[in-house]
């Protein structure tokens, strides 16, 4: 296997629009397409310098059910802050919680897919 990388990954939404603001405005990330294409609008966001990009997936592209997505784990450098922008926002946020792993919180983008923050532990 010569995999390197993963290109994106799709989240399903019943509004672009909706979903984009969330995924800008909420969480900072930033626009990587928008395009009109037959089957729809294919619009994809990402954190600053991400490899990998969301595929904000509205009606008519693919056969997928929003607010499906599961187990998105986002990594931060500070969760305890993230949460509280998040809280700001009107984000229901649970956690964060110290794991082995590291500190941990979950919450939904606005068509109930969910997501995680971490931050790692050290060592």
């Amino acid at each position: 296997m010569t995999i390197t990388h993963t290109s994106f990954l799709t989240l399903p939404v019943t509004d672009q629009d909706r979903a984009l603001r969330f995924y800008t405005d909420v969480l900072g990330f930033e626009v990587t397409a928008d395009l009109d294409l037959p089957q729809g609008r294919w619009l994809q966001v990402a954190p600053k310098g991400a490899q990998t990009v969301f595929t904000l997936s509205g009606p008519g592209m693919g056969d997928f059910r929003p607010g499906s997505a599961r187990g998105i784990m986002l990594v931060t450098t500070d969760v305890d802050a993230d949460c509280a922008r998040l809280a700001a926002a009107g984000v229901a946020v649970q956690g964060p919680d110290d794991l082995p792993w590291g500190r941990m919180a979950s919450f939904r983008d606005p068509d109930g897919n969910g997501l995680m923050l971490l931050t790692e532990a050290h060592g």
